[in-house]
């Protein structure tokens, strides 16, 4: 007999495992004539409290969506299955509150977003009004994807198109991966960063493309172990660190790896950006940009320790950010500016800077060759590799003496 209570028990745990909770939003009222955000409250509160695995469903076809604010915690690993299009309302006023994004999920664990479906935040008419490059006080429209808090997460083979503002962020969380993921919106609409990152570890992207009109992929302060791989990136700005330096609390950044992404005609290819001026002492550590490949894309590699934009910043004072045990390797193709690479570094800022292969061709102004610019530093090299062209030799402005000789020996020794 108590054999049979033991394999019935096993049965009932392996059917609860496997068993799955639908909650269809149409289930709840929704209809494609009006908005679904309360259907789809109802939908996400249901498998929020589901003890078993449970998928919210929004079926295909197009519904309107003012705002969803989802929260958790949730009992038991829960699908947000996005296979129709959702509209958000044009006009930016219409979002109550706009910080807290279009759509936004918090305090979750283990969520799936995925479907093929596309989140349209419809942002044409946020960006005619959008004057947050000029205006530090202003009113910053609603993101497409806010994520905070969440953990051991995936973000899979769904559309952000044409946000308001940032198209995803993911502040707080841990063990997040975006695959598959497609972002899209025009080459010259303002703030759409692809996907925004920061006070976060063990965020993953990859296999993804991203055109969009600011940052494909921007990270902030506060953040740890980040794999960016096989993304392709352009229109946009490239992949950003930073700023950083412009906050008194800022933490440190540690351990980024950008590897096989492709930089289509975009305005950076890899930035690292600190501010001038800047009153924290910042660590930048750990960064390994391997297998690049620019198709003319501006500025392919640029550290700028003096950002300042909007001349938000005393000028003269150096940036006190301290980036170190940096890998470049194996970066090729075509640029559209002549230095290719750029270290525009502060005085004992930029430290530990070790360049395999390089192989990146400018193809402006006819007769010009690519350059590079080199201040206060001195790149080691990997053995039996070779930088076309080359990189920093002798010509890292405003060294001392001692340091180039240090630094020289560094790369025979």
């Amino acid at each position: 007999m108590q054999d049979i209570v033991s394999v019935i028990l096993v049965l009932q745990l392996i059917l609860t495992a496997n068993s799955i909770n639908i909650f269809k939003i149409t289930d709840f009222g929704a209809t494609r004539t009006k908005d679904i955000s309360e259907a789809l409250k109802k939908a996400w509160q249901n498998a929020t409290e589901s003890p078993t695995k449970s998928q919210i469903l929004i079926p295909r076809g197009d519904w309107n969506l003012s705002q969803a604010l989802l929260s958790g915690p949730n009992k038991a690993p829960m699908n947000l299955e996005v296979q129709g299009h959702l509209k958000a309302h044009p006009d930016p006023a219409k979002i109550r509150d706009k910080k807290k994004g279009w759509i936004g999920i918090t305090n979750v664990d283990y969520l799936t977003i995925s479907g093929g479906g596309i989140l349209d935040g419809q942002g044409q008419e946020a960006w005619k009004n959008n004057d947050c490059k000029t205006n530090a006080t202003c009113e910053k429209p609603p993101i497409n994807l806010v994520l905070n808090a969440i953990t051991n997460s995936i973000i899979q083979s769904i559309t952000t198109k044409d946000s308001k503002f940032f198209h995803a962020n993911c502040i707080w969380s841990r063990n997040v991966t975006f695959q598959n993921l497609t972002v899209s919106a025009p080459g010259d609409s303002p703030n759409t960063d692809g996907i925004h990152m920061a006070r976060s570890s063990n965020i993953t992207v990859i296999d993804s493309v991203i055109k969009t009109g600011d940052d494909c992929i921007s990270m902030g302060d506060n953040l740890t172990d980040v794999v960016i791989k096989n993304v392709t990136c352009g229109p946009g700005h490239g992949i950003s660190i930073g700023s950083l330096g412009k906050y008194q609390k800022e933490k440190d950044v540690k351990g980024i790896r950008v590897e096989g992404c492709i930089f289509n005609n975009t305005t950076n290819g890899i930035r690292v950006k600190t501010f001038r001026s800047s009153p924290v002492n910042t660590r930048v550590s750990d960064l390994h940009f391997i297998d690049l490949t620019m198709v003319n894309a501006a500025n392919p590699i640029i550290f700028d320790q003096n950002y300042c934009p909007n001349k938000q910043c005393p000028s003269g004072l150096p940036g006190s950010v301290k980036i170190s045990g940096v890998e470049i390797n194996n970066v090729t193709g075509t640029s559209a500016t002549q230095d290719v690479i750029t270290f525009n570094c502060s005085s004992q800022a930029c430290q530990n800077i070790t360049i395999g292969t390089i192989n990146l061709e400018y193809k402006g102004k006819k007769g010009s060759s690519a350059t590079t610019f080199c201040r206060n530093i001195m790149p080691k090299f990997i053995k039996f590799t070779k930088q076309i062209p080359p990189v920093c030799h002798f010509n890292s402005v405003f060294l001392s003496v001692s340091q180039i000789y240090d630094q020289f020996m560094d790369n025979f020794m």
